[in-house]
């Protein structure tokens, strides 16, 4: 089998050579000095487990060379967000770059958002905000869930840790995104918490047995955030996401209760919204970029490394991603499978 690269015209050459041998054999074989790199995607008994031989030579992040590893096979994306909005926020670009490639995406708030409000009730609020969240996945055509924890109330229990663990056994993704376990709210911080409790159990068949263990746990990583204490972010992952600003609005617009109420309200800017629904749209945009140019901000010397000089000076909207200690620790080809048309660290 043969994997290959996309690359702009005029860029260099960007080329990857994927090799696979299949070998039926009760054990596995790692070289750390070797060439070779041995690795078992095959969810397969210990008895009958092969084994594949990759040899490969890729550039992931020259500067000047747009580089697209395309995967063989389609992937699955799960964001794991506290709030319904938190996901496109913090991963609508990668969100809409999968979909775009024919991936699967599902979007889950494990809260149902009743807080998010001044002046509607949480009753309301909270059904309101779970039509709001279907809306916004089916601009791009993902699935969006949102569970009925009250918003606030969030907190890592053996309970809710089930509720992850089924979650990511049943849809079997291979990449988990969520929040750092260190954030300004307790919701992002509990949900951080839980997957991290989560990652391994996953593969555990005696805990929970009534649901299917995974043999191959998937990537985590986290989402944005700008918080330094008690740890700052460390990025592996950076993508320009500044040609997907008009269709991450679209979804985010879809949150009305809250980009044009309740964070307005927050931000003391509601009388700035405008009532014309199409300058709506242009206020939100404006809105979204001043957000998240801090973000552009704050990683810019990963942005210019990893993009050059002429563009990584330029972008203003990015999202980054930290791939997580815990659960699968992919190598440099998975991590472009996992993260099509971005740049890595």
């Amino acid at each position: 089998m043969l994997k290959r690269f996309q690359a702009v015209p005029g860029t260099g050459a960007v080329w990857a050579a994927t090799f696979y041998v299949y070998v039926d054999t009760p054990w596995r074989f790692r070289s750390k000095e070797a060439l070779w790199k041995y690795k078992d995607p095959f969810a397969t008994p210990l008895s009958t487990r092969r084994f594949v031989a990759r040899f490969s030579l890729m550039p992931l992040a020259q500067p000047g060379v747009e580089a697209t590893y395309m995967a063989t096979q389609p992937l699955k994306l799960l964001i794991l967000g506290a709030h319904p909005d938190d996901a496109e926020y913090h991963a609508g670009g990668l969100a809409i770059v999968y979909r775009q490639l024919g991936h699967t995406v599902r979007m889950i708030s494990l809260t149902n958002g009743s807080a998010g409000h001044h002046q509607r009730p949480p009753e309301t609020l909270a059904e309101i905000r779970r039509a709001e969240a279907a809306a916004s996945g089916a601009v791009i055509g993902a699935e969006y869930l949102t569970w009925d924890i009250p918003d606030g109330e969030l907190v890592p229990t053996l309970e809710v840790r089930r509720m992850v663990i089924r979650e990511i056994r049943t849809f079997a993704p291979d990449l988990v995104l969520t929040h750092r376990p260190y954030d300004y709210h307790p919701d992002h911080r509990a949900v951080g918490q839980l997957v991290q409790d989560a990652s391994y159990l996953v593969t555990v068949p005696n805990f929970m047995p009534e649901v299917p263990a995974l043999y191959r746990d998937p990537v985590f990583a986290y989402m944005a955030d700008l918080f330094t204490k008690p740890c700052p972010m460390t990025p592996n992952v950076v993508l320009d996401v500044t040609e997907h600003i008009d269709l991450i609005v679209r979804m985010l617009a879809c949150h009305r209760t809250q980009v044009f109420e309740w964070l307005p309200y927050e931000e003391g800017v509601l009388d700035t919204v405008p009532a014309d629904e199409q300058e709506k749209l242009g206020w939100l945009r404006r809105w979204y970029l001043d957000h998240i140019r801090p973000r552009a901000e704050r990683f810019r010397d990963l942005l210019v490394t990893a993009y050059g000089p002429q563009r990584g000076w330029q972008i203003e909207a990015c999202e980054v991603f930290e791939i997580s200690q815990y659960g699968q620790r992919p190598d440099a080809l998975r991590r472009a499978e996992l993260f099509p048309t971005a740049r890595i660290a």
